[in-house]
């Protein structure tokens, strides 16, 4: 897949800073409360954009939105119960996300094929980021008393689905819309000539 043209990629920018704000910051109610797109959002940032400013740019943006959900409703950030050491992971399981976008991005071919591809790419890294990042919550967020193994293989069966479920969702969703622009910006085939 080449690389997107400066003004398709910042207006590709804006549209998935704007899916991650409405899904991420629920602050806007029942009628867009819509499942975190995050996680979808970095690898397609990683798919096409690509650069690495682009991935500090939306972690930043992240924290940012966490940081204004927080504090919005009187709470401090710091003693947020999502906010412990291991909110630092999340760099890691982003990280993961777009970076494993960035990966399949120059190897992916055109058409369903290529979309095949990188949609199986994207599970694995969702996958492999949701079991960073909420390892991390359980193991060193500090709020189980007792942590085992047990308790956490039953914590990953019960949440990884569906935030897996979720995050593909997200991709085949911009998967479809890839192929569809895909399809309409193709140049029409050329036509034989006939000479009579």
């Amino acid at each position: 897949m080449k690389n997107l043209p400066g003004p398709i990629q910042l207006s590709l920018s804006c549209l998935l800073l704007m899916v991650m704000i409405a899904t991420r910051f629920h602050h806007f109610g029942d009628l867009l409360h819509l499942p975190d797109a995050s996680m979808a959002v970095f690898f397609l940032g990683g798919l096409y954009l690509r650069r690495h400013l682009g991935y500090a740019v939306f972690l930043l943006a992240a924290v940012a939105i966490d940081y204004f959900a927080i504090t919005g409703r009187g709470l401090n950030f710091f003693d947020h119960y999502c906010v412990t050491p291991s909110y630092a992971f999340l760099l890691l399981a982003y990280a993961v996300l777009w970076y494993a976008g960035r990966w399949v991005a120059p190897r992916m071919q055109a058409g369903w094929r290529g979309l095949a591809q990188a949609f199986g790419v994207a599970f694995v890294a969702a996958s492999l980021s949701f079991l960073i990042s909420n390892g991390a919550f359980y193991w060193f967020g500090g709020r189980y008393a007792e942590p085992n193994f047990a308790e956490y293989l039953s914590r990953v069966w019960r949440w990884g689905p569906l935030f897996v479920r979720t995050t593909m969702s997200y991709i085949a969703v911009a998967f479809v819309a890839h192929a569809a622009i895909a399809r309409i910006a193709r140049p029409p085939a050329s036509q034989p000539s006939t000479s009579r």
